[in-house]
């Protein structure tokens, strides 16, 4: 009996854990922001530690950024279909982790100007994810 009880206690905190709240989404946005504002400074005063230092932390958040659980386990595939936020978050994701990437290497050989060009990708692929998914 008491082996039961610990493995349903344990269960329960494994699934309640595994859900991405709003309270943690808002977070992590205001935390990219606040890297996006970083890298920005960075460009500005011409500092590539802060752009560095911004680019990680837009990585390390942005992977935790999840689809509304809502639409994970929509069982619905027309719905699935035709809402796509699930494949359309990775997508975002996988793009901002590539062009951060891109922007700390050609800031780091010497090439400010493309750079810039990727930061400015990755504010487009933040405004597509805003548009498109929170309906701005």
């Amino acid at each position: 009996m008491k082996k039961l009880i610990i493995t349903a206690m344990i269960s329960t905190s494994i699934a309640m854990a595994s859900n991405y709240t709003q309270e943690e989404r808002i977070k992590d946005m205001q935390i990219m922001a606040h890297a996006m504002q970083d890298i920005q400074n960075g460009f500005f005063y011409n500092n590539f530690d802060m752009i560095k230092s911004g680019g990680v932390l837009l990585t390390d958040t942005v992977a935790k950024i999840e689809p509304p659980l809502e639409e994970q386990e929509e069982n619905d595939v027309m719905t699935r279909f035709l809402n796509n936020k699930v494949k359309m978050t990775n997508s975002v994701k996988k793009k901002i982790k590539q062009k951060t990437q891109d922007m700390i290497e050609r800031f780091r050989d010497g090439d400010p100007t493309q750079a810039l060009q990727s930061f400015t990708k990755i504010t487009k692929e933040c405004m597509k994810c805003h548009t498109q998914l929170r309906k701005w």
